[in-house]
C-alpha cells in the first residue's frame, strides 16, 4: 500500500455570490482557481518538509478531475450586509523534520484581519502545544507571536483569509490549503 504524503502546499481563497447557495460555493471555488478538481477535506497536519509554493505555481499543477486533498474553511450566508470570513492559519516548525499545523476558522462579523489573526493563532497554539512551548493564552496574538518567534522553535506563521459582505442571495467565502504530491 502506498502512503500519500504531500510534498508541496499552496494557499488560495475566493468569494462567490449567487441566488443559490451551491452556485455561490462553486463561484467561490472558481474565484480561488480550484473549481476543476475533486476536493477531499483533510485535518490539520502540515507534513514534515512540505514546501509552501505560490498560488500561481500551485494552480498550474492542478489536473481537471483529480482527487485533490485540502484543508478548507468555508462560510456562507443569505443575509444582505452580513460580514462573513473564512481563514486557514499555518504554523511551521523551525525543525522541518517535524510536522506543522493548519487550522480552519469560519466567522460571522469578523474582519479579514481579525479572522486571519485568529486562524494563525489557532495553528500556532496547536504547534506550540505539540512542541511543549508554554504560553499565556490570555495574551494578544501580537504578544504570543513575538513569544513564539523568540522561542526559535516555530519558524513561521501565516494565514490566507477571505471576507465579504453579503449582497442579495447567497454569499460564500473560502480559504484553502491545497496539497500537492
Amino acid at each position: 500500500m502506498e502512503i500519500l504524503v504531500p510534498h508541496k502546499v499552496f494557499f488560495t481563497n475566493g468569494v462567490g455570490m449567487h441566488k443559490e447557495e451551491l452556485r455561490s460555493f462553486e463561484l467561490a471555488l472558481r474565484d480561488a482557481g480550484i473549481e476543476k478538481v475533486n476536493l477531499v477535506h483533510v485535518s490539520s497536519i502540515l507534513p514534515p518538509r512540505c514546501r509552501v509554493i505560490s498560488r500561481s505555481r500551485g494552480l498550474q499543477t492542478l489536473v481537471s478531475g483529480a482527487i485533490t486533498y485540502c484543508v478548507m474553511a468555508r462560510c456562507s450566508s443569505p443575509e444582505p450586509r452580513r460580514l462573513i470570513a473564512a481563514s486557514v492559519g499555518c504554523a511551521i516548525p523551525a525543525d522541518r523534520s517535524l510536522y506543522g499545523y493548519l487550522s480552519e476558522h469560519h466567522a460571522f462579523g469578523q474582519s479579514e484581519k481579525e479572522a486571519g489573526d485568529f486562524a494563525e493563532d489557532l495553528a500556532a497554539a496547536m504547534l506550540a502545544s505539540t512542541l511543549g512551548i508554554e504560553f499565556d493564552a490570555n495574551k494578544s496574538w501580537d504578544e504570543k507571536k513575538e513569544f513564539y518567534r523568540l522561542s526559535d522553535r516555530i519558524v513561521r506563521t501565516t494565514n490566507i483569509t477571505q471576507s465579504a459582505i453579503g449582497k442579495n442571495g447567497w454569499t460564500t467565502v473560502i480559504a484553502a490549503a491545497i496539497f500537492l504530491f
